[in-house]
C-alpha cells in the first residue's frame, strides 16, 4: 500500500510515496523551499509541486509546524501568521484538485507525524511508559506518547527555560545562526532534556529531525538525563511517513455518521506494541488502522 507524504517546514518543502507496509519511501523524496512569506497560498502552490513532480493521483498526508486540530491551523510559530485559524485541509485539497481531482489531504502537527512514525516503523516500537519523540530543525517539534497513545500539539519547543523559548536556544537553527560548536550545542540540548524529564519523566527520548544523521557528533555528550536517549531511525524521512499514515487512517476510517457527515480525520493513535492476533479490535495509526497494511492478518 502507497500513499503520499508531504513534511512542510520552515525552510524546505519535501515529500514522497510511501510503502506503509515498510515504512519506507519508494522514490528519493523531493523538495522545494519555503517560500518567504510562508503564506498558505504560496505554501500550497508548493505542496502542489511536490506531489506534481511524482504525478501523483491519491490520499495525501501533510504535516504543518504548529497545531493542528480538525484540519485548521491553529498557531504558526515558524511560518506566516496568515496560517492561523486557515482551515489547511481544505486548502491543501482545492489546491491538489479536490475530492474529485483524487487528492484529499490529512494535516496534522509535524512533530506528531514524525512521532507515529517512530513509534511504529523507528526507534519507539514496541516501547511501553512515556516517551517523547523531539524534531530539532529550525525550531524543536515534540510528540508524546503514553503506553502508544499519543498526546497531540504538545509544542515542547516553546517552553520557557532559563528566560528563554527552548527551541531558540536549543534547536538546530540555534546551533547554525550561533556558530555553535557541537560541545556547545550539546550543553544547551541537555538542559533542555533535563527540564523536560523533571516535567514527564520519561523513559525514552527520541531525537529526530536532520541533525538526527550525525547524531554521533552530539549524543554522546549528553550527560546528567536518567531516559535513555536514541537518534531517530527514520531521521528526516519520519515527517513524510507519518504524514502517509495519517491520511491512510483517514481514509480507512472515513465511515459518515448518521447525520451523514465524515468521521474525524485522525484517529486517536492506539498501543504500538500488538496484541495478540484475536485480540486485535482497534486499529489505527500507529497500530493499524482498518484496512492497514499486515501480513499477520
Amino acid at each position: 500500500m502507497r500513499v503520499f507524504g508531504v513534511d512542510i517546514g520552515g525552510s524546505g518543502i519535501k515529500g514522497a510515496p510511501v510503502d506503509l507496509e515498510r515504512g519506507e519511501l519508494v522514490d528519493a523524496r523531493y523538495k522545494v523551499l519555503t517560500p518567504q512569506p510562508a503564506t498558505p497560498d504560496a505554501v500550497a502552490e508548493c505542496v502542489g509541486q511536490v506531489v506534481a513532480h511524482f504525478g501523483w493521483s491519491g490520499p495525501v498526508g501533510a504535516t504543518f509546524p504548529g497545531v493542528v486540530t480538525g484540519g485548521t491551523t491553529r498557531t504558526a510559530a515558524n511560518v506566516d501568521k496568515r496560517w492561523i485559524g486557515t482551515d489547511a485541509g481544505a486548502l491543501l485539497t482545492g489546491r491538489l484538485g479536490g475530492e474529485s481531482g483524487g487528492c484529499p489531504v490529512t494535516v496534522l502537527n509535524d512533530a506528531d507525524a514524525a512521532g507515529l512514525a517512530e513509534m511504529r516503523f523507528g526507534a519507539g516500537r514496541g516501547r511501553a511508559g512515556t516517551v517523547i519523540v523531539l524534531t530539532l530543525g529550525t525550531g524543536i517539534g515534540s510528540a508524546v506518547f503514553t503506553d502508544g497513545r499519543l498526546v497531540p500539539n504538545t509544542e515542547l519547543g516553546h517552553l520557557e527555560l532559563h528566560g528563554h523559548e527552548a527551541e531558540k536556544r536549543a534547536s538546530t537553527k540555534a546551533k547554525e545562526d550561533e556558530e555553535l560548536s557541537w560541545q556547545h550545542w550539546a550543553r544547551r540540548v541537555r538542559k533542555y532534556l533535563a527540564h523536560l524529564e523533571m516535567l514527564f519523566s520519561p523513559e525514552l527520548f527520541v531525537i529526530g529531525g536532520g541533525v538526527s544523521r550525525k547524531a554521533e557528533k552530539f549524543l554522546p555528550l549528553i550527560e546528567g538525563v536518567r531516559a535513555e536517549i536514541v537518534p531517530a531511525q527514520l531521521q528526516n524521512n519520519a515527517g513524510i511517513v507519518g504524514a502517509a499514515m495519517a491520511a491512510y487512517a483517514a481514509r480507512a476510517d472515513a465511515t459518515p455518521a448518521a447525520d451523514g457527515s465524515p468521521a474525524a480525520a485522525f484517529p486517536a493513535p492506539q498501543p504500538v506494541w500488538p496484541a495478540a492476533p484475536a485480540a486485535r479490535t482497534a486499529r489505527s495509526a500507529v497500530d493499524s488502522p482498518v484496512g492497514w497494511p499486515d501480513a499477520a492478518r
